[in-house]
């Protein structure tokens, strides 16, 4: 990338800092991370000219025509808009990209949010400075809330920035890569402000579907199809578990117990939870031999989870009423824009079923 080109994204980063120190974001935050985003911007590479570059490894290669490939479907076949993003490659020198800090009450199943401009509140705050994440999970303990660290792979900028391609998302294999990809752009076309859980559920939904559709569909895989439809299907029973374990927590958090009798409860659903996805559930693919540890279980777990996993099954129903992955997006994203995005999926869910 020459100069100036690199200049001006540089001086957009700065334009974007200036605006969230001054609505009240944490100065020494925001420039962490837009520090980072500029490094990261700053040492992109053309993926069209490394797909014929020999001195690229060749699975690097095919992976890099993968993503070109999956950009172009996600934007005709989907009807998404990936603008600039994924027309460019980055090497991180970790495997790791970031890390996320989610907190809830000790006795509530309720997000701690962090407000930042344009996405408004949302549940979970991205620290690329590993050490500021674990200090800021330890502080969160420390005023008595339920804390999980988790790694990062990939995230958007909404179209703020051409997001590139990183390596830490590279490694992923064909098929949790297209997924990531469409999820992103996803995020990119259609981002309710405040709306975190309907955003990251409705961007699951649609990379888990407009996989199935690459791969059986348009390059016609079967084997790859076949992973893709049964990886859908296990992702939705991820989400009928998280959710049974939610009427259970209530139970004990809505009660007169004390609170040492909250905590001994709470254990006891986590330990319950555990043990039924251990002896029950067997799935496939990414997901095969994941086991649940009972001891690290808390609420900040369970949020983190609903996130992403939040009625998916009427998710698949809309889907399932039109047989086309491009109108159920068009239909969604239209009615979701309009009111409560998940008074939206009920309304529509309840025309299928309606006689």
């Amino acid at each position: 990338m020459d100069w100036p080109i690199k200049l001006k994204w540089l001086g957009r980063t700065g334009f974007v800092l200036f605006a969230l120190v001054w609505v009240g974001c944490s100065p020494t935050y925001v420039l962490q991370a837009g520090w980072e985003e500029a490094r990261i911007l700053s040492a992109r590479r053309p993926i069209r000219a490394m797909v014929h570059d020999t001195t690229v490894t060749k699975l690097t290669r095919d992976k890099l025509r993968l993503v070109l490939d999956v950009r172009d479907f996600a934007e005709h076949e989907l009807g998404l808009r990936a603008g600039r993003s994924y027309e460019t490659f980055a090497q991180l020198d970790r495997d790791t990209l970031a890390l996320n800090v989610l907190a809830a009450p000790e006795f509530e199943l309720k997000w701690k949010t962090w407000w930042f401009p344009i996405v408004g509140h949302v549940p979970y705050k991205g620290h690329f400075n590993f050490q500021a994440a674990f200090s800021e999970a330890r502080k969160l303990e420390e005023e008595g809330y339920d804390v999980v660290v988790q790694p990062v792979s990939a995230f958007s900028t909404l179209g703020w920035f051409p997001d590139p391609i990183m390596s830490t998302t590279l490694r992923l294999d064909s098929l949790a890569l297209v997924d990531t990809i469409i999820h992103e752009i996803t995020h990119s076309t259609f981002f309710l402000k405040g709306q975190a859980d309907f955003n990251e559920s409705f961007a699951t939904f649609v990379g888990n579907r407009g996989a199935i559709a690459f791969f059986c569909d348009a390059v016609q895989d079967p084997t790859t199809c076949g992973r893709a439809r049964q990886r859908w299907e296990d992702t939705r029973r991820f989400g009928r578990f998280f959710h049974s374990v939610l009427e259970p927590l209530k139970a004990v958090y809505e009660s007169d117990l004390s609170d040492d009798e909250k905590r001994q409860g709470k254990r006891k659903v986590f330990g319950d939870a555990a043990r039924r996805f251990n002896d029950d559930y067997e799935l496939s693919g990414r997901y095969s031999g994941r086991r649940l540890d009972a001891g690290v279980l808390n609420n900040a777990w369970m949020i983190s989870r609903l996130l992403y996993y939040t009625r998916l099954d009427e998710f698949e129903s809309v889907y399932q009423s039109h047989e086309s992955i491009l109108r159920t997006l068009q239909v969604l994203m239209q009615e979701a824009s309009l009111r409560d995005p998940w008074e939206a999926l009920g309304q529509l869910v309840g025309e299928r079923t309606d006689p």
